[in-house]
């Protein structure tokens, strides 16, 4: 299957996972939000225009209070929010203003895509932002949204904000390799699937045995087959591997579930 397309990618997102920026102790691991800032600079310098959806609030305030369990309350998940995600937005500004870069933060709820006056407020928003060479950094508004507002996920909301900016492409960095004939964590020799042409009810099910995390392979699915009807490309990948995203816009990396052509 021919991928070269996706090396003439201009705008696209990234979503970044909580395990992909954490430590075994819940707490930020500065080094993997380096890796990818600089990542991100790589392919910004080459001309591309990067958004960030980005988890880890929750992950972040539970290391700044020393919690060794994740919450499972709404109140001390909000809570939990609320203290992690201006250390999150710290520690991104940080890198990223070691390479002169401006950011802004947008805490989003299901109001913000489904209500027509708060989304053209969001798309105006976005649109001023890339349009002054700033670099978008997303996320759900954990610390007040409920089951009635919330996007659900980031791997939705990722989708949902790839379809705003018009985005060529959505890269689903989580702690796998992209997703696999079954979970690879119990079974031995299980093939990764690098190319789908479409997501079918056997895509669905192999989603269902393969990957970990919160949100798990099931939804990373779910987000690529809704931008696959949208034209948008989505590969899942996996965040430790080096120079990740280069190897993305070569094709050589994860699995690329590709546009729907009608």
């Amino acid at each position: 299957m021919d991928l070269e397309y996706l090396g003439d990618v201009k705008r696209f997102v990234v979503k970044v996972g909580t395990s992909s920026l954490t430590n075994e102790d819940s707490g930020l691991d500065v080094g993997k939000i380096a890796n990818l800032v600089s990542e991100l600079m790589r392919q910004k310098r080459l001309g591309r225009q990067p958004i960030l959806v980005s988890s880890g609030a929750i992950g972040a305030g539970m290391g700044k209070i020393k919690l060794s369990k994740r919450p499972e309350t709404m109140p001390q998940l909000q809570a939990a929010a609320a203290i992690g995600q201006g250390i999150l937005m710290q520690t991104y500004e940080y890198f990223f203003d070691s390479y002169g870069q401006p950011i802004a933060q947008i805490l989003l709820t299901k109001d913000d895509f489904t209500d027509p006056v708060r989304n053209k407020n969001l798309r105006n928003t976005l649109k001023t932002l890339l349009d002054w060479n700033v670099v978008p950094i997303i996320n759900e508004n954990d610390t007040i949204a409920t089951e009635e507002i919330k996007v659900g996920d980031n791997d939705t909301l990722a989708a949902y904000v790839s379809i705003e900016v018009d985005a060529e492409l959505l890269v689903i960095l989580t702690d796998v390799d992209g997703l696999y004939k079954g979970d690879p964590g119990r079974l031995n020799g299980v093939d990764l699937i690098r190319v789908v042409e479409e997501v079918t009810p056997e895509i669905e099910s192999w989603a269902d045995k393969s990957g970990k995390g919160f949100g798990g392979m099931y939804t990373k699915v779910q987000a690529a087959k809704t931008l696959s009807v949208k034209g948008v490309t989505t590969v899942i990948s996996n965040a430790k591997e080096a120079e990740i995203l280069s190897k993305v816009f070569k094709g050589e990396a994860g699995t690329v579930f590709l546009p729907r052509r009608i």
